[in-house]
């Protein structure tokens, strides 16, 4: 397999991984601009814009826009994260000319016909709802919240309703306007892909766009705090964070491995001793999530009203006993996790596609597979158990609860017990 790239004059990068043997590809358009991209009266504006990219460009309708994808037996999609916007597709090989036709159209030629804005104004609140109605869903949202309070990072992808009520014609404009230009862009595909045609193809295409300074946006910083709702549900959900490093800080592995030993797995200390041992749950988790510049290492999970106490005590107990006690067995069980899902992963052409895009946004390059397999190696248990030690030096902590809670204890309470 083979990573080849290609930059345009005006800033525009392409990226392509041709993998033998395969008859189908996925090639998309990754964009630099997310929810931490929007000005507070812009929240939403991104995930919008993402909806209103498939109602109909200047050359194809909505429903023409899916038909060309799926006469072919293709499919198409988008999603809008806080530090991008991707749009892609896959198909066979022979097809791959079309999806980037396609996928182009839409990012660079919507109409955002008012009548369509408003059917999708009501798709869009529908969605909000039922994420309001999902309490393992907007529990995070609330996390994210009082991780990063008053700040772009902090905010709803989706936004609040009272705004996307109120989006018009001219507010996706002028993001697109501020955000969507060619140096912003990463074309990536992988498969059945032949780079040469795809770099003629993007040259006619984005070849004119031109190239403009995007806004810096207000970096990161993880402050702490808590929200609770009380609410008659089922299930009390609790969820607790703490800072973790960034996407280009060496530590970035150490996080994730200390994530996956602790609450990754069915093995994992959480998943063993909170739920096998005790009981105390259904599902539980630990995950290390990074931005630009900071990142959250998270734990969560439900369970009843009257175990939601027990639940998040021994969740910190177990944390700080990890700073002491962690074992090579439970490191290098991680590291075996870690690479067989980055490797395995990999096997599909989305999934390369995805990485490609993220690691030219990131890196500006393409890190192989040994360099990420040898970080991932060079984490050593003493790494691990300082890790974990920095949460219980009076790190700043978030939590979220939500549902039969309210004699769960405070945020303030954890971070007194971890210290104690």
């Amino acid at each position: 397999m083979t990573v080849l790239t290609h930059r345009l004059q005006n800033g525009f990068r392409i990226v392509t991984e041709n993998m033998p043997g395969l008859k189908s590809a996925s090639i998309g358009i990754w964009v630099n601009a997310g929810g931490r991209h929007e000005r507070v009266e812009q929240n939403g504006i991104a995930h919008f814009l993402e909806h209103m990219a498939f109602k109909g460009t200047k050359k194809r309708s909505s429903v023409q826009i899916a038909e060309a994808i799926e006469d072919v037996g293709g499919y198409i999609n988008a999603y809008t994260s806080r530090e991008m916007t991707a749009y892609y597709c896959r198909v066979l090989g022979d097809d791959v000319a079309l999806a980037l036709d396609v996928v182009s159209d839409i990012v660079l030629n919507p109409v955002f016909a008012r009548d369509e804005i408003e059917v999708e104004r009501g798709v869009i609140l529908s969605e909000i709802g039922q994420a309001l109605d999902t309490p393992d869903d907007i529990i995070f949202d609330w996390l994210q919240d009082v991780s990063y309070p008053g700040q772009p990072l902090g905010r709803s992808i989706l936004g609040p309703e009272e705004r996307v009520s109120n989006f018009q014609r001219e507010d996706l404009s002028t993001f697109v306007d501020e955000n969507y230009s060619a140096d912003q862009m990463v074309l990536a595909a992988a498969g059945a892909v032949d780079h040469d045609a795809i770099v003629l193809q993007c040259e006619e295409i984005f070849g004119t766009l031109k190239p403009r300074v995007q806004a810096p946006f207000l970096v990161g910083q993880f402050k702490g705090g808590e929200y609770r709702q009380v609410k008659d549900l089922e299930q009390a959900h609790f969820a607790l964070a703490f800072e973790s490093p960034n996407y280009k800080d060496p530590n970035i592995y150490t996080a994730q491995i200390f994530a996956t030993a602790f609450g990754g797995g069915m093995s994992s200390r959480l998943f063993q001793e909170v739920r096998e041992k005790r009981g105390l749950c259904y599902s539980i988790f630990a995950s290390a999530g990074a931005y630009s510049d900071t990142g959250t290492l998270t734990f969560y999970a439900g369970t009843s009203g009257d175990k939601v106490s027990d639940l998040a005590n021994i969740t910190v107990d177990e944390l700080k006993r990890a700073s002491h006690d962690m074992t090579e067995v439970e490191v290098a069980r991680a590291r075996a996790q870690m690479k067989a899902g980055l490797l395995m992963g990999l096997e599909s052409p989305s999934s390369r596609a995805e990485r490609l895009a993220r690691m030219v946004t990131i890196w500006d390059r393409i890190p192989s597979l040994d360099e990420v397999v040898s970080q991932i190696d060079r984490v050593t248990v003493s790494d691990v158990r300082d890790y974990a030690a920095t949460m219980g030096a009076g790190a700043p902590a978030a939590m979220a609860l939500y549902g039969p809670v309210a004699d769960a204890p405070s945020v303030q309470d954890l971070q007194a017990r971890l210290v104690a």
